[in-house]
């Protein structure tokens, strides 16, 4: 049993480090509120795999390396299963989109049209998100077929990869949509403002950031026109 439960942290360490250090860095695992399935993953890894381990251990018995190999094999497959669900759920993009940033999971993004998009945007990131713009369609029958979809719950226009761009090309809108520092304390606490302030005295601006659990705010420096981090404060 202490083998096995030695295995079982040994995986579920490098399952956090992966999940936490590379697919969701601070603070977007709370932006996409990931937390919940990363638990359950480690409560069928760590403690459900042993116990029944303790359970059918009985030394002498006929169909111990059975039973063992039944119980090692069924939460490897969950343990997979698990971590699959959550890779699929990485943030993949964050992407600006009119007057925010938005949090894109892989999940979400649409594809049909991947042959329509630049070479870089066609395959979302192993080791975490990448920062990029989205901008709408020059052609107004396909720009009003965005907005009928969107309206009936199907793909805007974060999701659509052959509509990003690289950030740089909207440097200008980015700088005229910046919101300044000071609103911020309009919906945080003064000291938490500071405190994220402190960590970031290049950043003079910030823009919403849209996630699935907990929208946040990207600091931005307007000088060089471009994100510098997220940060968890309220945006409204």
């Amino acid at each position: 049993m202490l083998i096995h439960f030695g295995g079982s942290l040994l995986l579920a360490a490098g399952a956090l480090g992966l999940v936490y250090g590379l697919w969701y860095p601070a603070p977007l695992a709370a932006a996409v509120g990931v937390s919940g399935i990363v638990l359950l993953l480690l409560g069928v890894d760590v403690v459900l795999g042993p116990m029944l381990t303790f359970a059918v251990y009985q030394p002498g018995k006929k169909s111990l390396r059975l039973d063992l190999a039944v119980i090692v094999a069924v939460q490897l497959a969950a343990f997979g299963y698990g971590m699959a669900t959550i890779a699929q759920g990485r943030p993949a993009w964050l992407v600006f989109n009119a007057d925010r940033f938005d949090v894109v999971q892989a999940s979400d993004l649409d594809t049909r049209y991947l042959d329509e998009a630049l070479p870089e945007f066609r395959r979302p990131a192993w080791t975490g998100p990448r920062w990029g713009a989205s901008v709408n369609p020059e052609d107004v029958e396909k720009r009003n077929q965005l907005v009928l979809e969107a309206a009936g719950g199907g793909s805007d226009l974060p999701q659509r990869v052959d509509l990003y761009r690289a950030l740089e090309t909207e440097t200008a809108n980015l700088r005229a949509r910046a919101k300044p520092l000071p609103e911020l304390e309009q919906f945080n606490e003064a000291a938490a403002v500071q405190a994220a302030l402190s960590a970031w005295p290049m950043a003079d601006a910030w823009l919403p950031l849209m996630a699935r659990a907990e929208p946040m705010v990207v600091l931005i420096d307007t000088r060089a026109g471009a994100p510098l981090a997220i940060v968890s404060l309220h945006p409204w």
